[in-house]
């Protein structure tokens, strides 16, 4: 009875989790259509619902109900499943990242599903399956232009992945663990305990990193509308086009989060006098500055060339990251010694 009841519980909150994911890529997608007008002084999605509000939700049923057309001369197994390996991996991070220190979820532990001692390896592990989906859905599709998206992104996540982990290595010398919650415990004591400060090089890579590893502008070379139609999902109609949708907005909720655990103190109050304020707050407070970050830079810099873009992966952001984890051991190893 106790194993049930626990059980029971554990599923309740995977389910309360996975629904404030859900929503909140939703209406990510009418938060990015409304800042990008106001960006191009126009008014964005108005009509329904007040302000547009119900907008995601009309998306959302329109995508579902559309006709869901497989090419004839594709793997239809392949092409079926692509974006189901696209949509899953970028959901089950959410498994280890820590929203609360004292509030419990419904019997949870402590803040979150469950606190793995390698819950950034987890993270990256299951990250890097997510990349096999795109490149799958665009050999499947067989289609040039979805053939050449997949490559694209084949050779970028791989760039890119590099940069995000070296960028994470300083995180992880100053604070000797991989588990989520324990860099956000180093972080107690507020605005200047967080890694920002210590690791501003570090948080300035996986940045720009992050936006890369998610294909958005001005890296989204896997989906170039200018020269590839739509990239690796240019075959992709109805359901399976909306997995690659909500694929993309998950991952980028979840390099945000990740971020803001790892260098903005994750659920931690900027000051002590703040802390009555739940810790899931300050978490998703820290996560949509950055989200929103991602739609600034969407509505502010042209797209790169591909060339352009590895270069600057392999011989800028890789040697810089190098260069702090170098000046970073060193420097732990002095204050340690």
């Amino acid at each position: 009875m106790e194993l049930g009841t626990t059980v029971l519980l554990a599923v309740i909150q995977i389910a309360v989790v996975m629904g404030v994911v859900l929503l909140s890529v939703a209406y990510m997608t009418y938060a990015e259509r409304k800042v990008l007008s106001f960006m191009q002084d126009r008014l964005g999605p108005m009509e329904v619902g007040p302000w547009g509000l119900l907008q995601p939700i009309a998306d959302g049923l329109k995508l579902f109900m559309k006709e869901d057309i497989i090419p004839s001369g594709a793997n239809k197994i392949i092409f079926a499943v692509a974006p189901i390996i696209c949509l899953i991996p970028a959901l089950i991070g959410f498994a280890v990242v820590p929203y609360s220190e004292g509030f419990s979820l419904l019997g949870g532990t402590g803040g979150t599903i469950t606190d793995l001692n390698v819950g950034l390896l987890y993270i990256f592990a299951f990250a890097s399956v997510g990349a096999y989906g795109v490149i799958l859905g665009g050999w499947a599709s067989n289609s040039k232009y979805a053939l050449l998206g997949g490559l694209r992104s084949g050779a970028q996540v791989i760039s890119y992945e590099l940069v995000i982990g070296l960028s994470i290595v300083g995180v992880l010398l100053l604070s000797e663990s991989l588990s989520l919650r324990a860099i956000t415990e180093h972080q107690d004591g507020g605005f200047w305990h967080w890694n920002l400060w210590v690791q501003p090089v570090a948080f300035v890579t996986y940045v720009i990193a992050a936006v890369a590893e998610t294909n958005r502008l001005p890296f989204d070379m896997p989906e170039a509308e200018s020269e590839l139609v739509a990239g690796f999902f240019t075959e992709y109609s109805g359901m399976r086009f909306a997995f690659f949708f909500l694929a993309e907005y998950a991952n980028m909720i979840l390099v945000s989060c990740l971020a803001s655990v790892l260098f903005l103190g994750g659920y931690e109050a900027p000051a002590e006098f703040l802390n009555f304020v739940p810790g899931f707050v300050w978490l998703a407070l820290k996560t949509w500055a950055l989200l929103f970050f991602f739609i600034w830079i969407r509505g502010t810099f042209p797209r790169v060339r591909f060339d352009q873009l590895m270069k600057f992966g392999w011989k800028v952001l890789i040697p810089v990251a190098l260069v702090n984890i170098l000046v970073t051991a060193v420097g732990v190893y002095i204050v340690n010694n």
